[in-house]
């Protein structure tokens, strides 16, 4: 079974930076397309950013879109979320998923493995 651990969260001032981190065991992440999605309190996940396999593509929501950056280090088998510019409506669990499909292209419409999340919560 696939285990996908975030990390990175916490609590930040509105106009601060956060590197949320995304890795797997026993699984090698460069095969496959990652997302990034969250979650608010009583709102719907929404998807924020992927990244593809096939060719590094990347995909980001218009409200992240420049301040956010999705990245891969690939010895370190982990994605990576950089978001600056955080702003309060930002404030939100964060989990990356990936898929059992090899080289594909984001965004995807399913994945196939989630990880538990971590919190986000940007405030003054």
């Amino acid at each position: 079974q696939v285990q996908l651990v975030e990390s990175g969260g916490g609590l930040v001032q509105p106009g601060g930076s956060l590197v949320l981190s995304c890795t797997a065991s026993e699984f090698s992440l460069d095969y496959y397309t990652v997302g990034w999605f969250r979650q608010a309190p009583g709102k719907e996940r929404e998807g924020v950013s992927c990244i593809s396999s096939s060719d590094g593509s990347r995909w980001y929501a218009d409200s992240v879109r420049g301040r956010f950056t999705i990245s891969r280090d690939k010895l370190k088998n982990t994605v990576y979320l950089r978001m600056n510019s955080l702003k309060p409506e930002d404030t939100a669990d964060y989990f990356c998923a990936t898929e059992r499909v090899r080289w594909s292209t984001c965004p995807r419409s399913r994945y196939d493995f989630w990880g538990q999340g971590t919190q986000v919560t940007v405030s003054s």
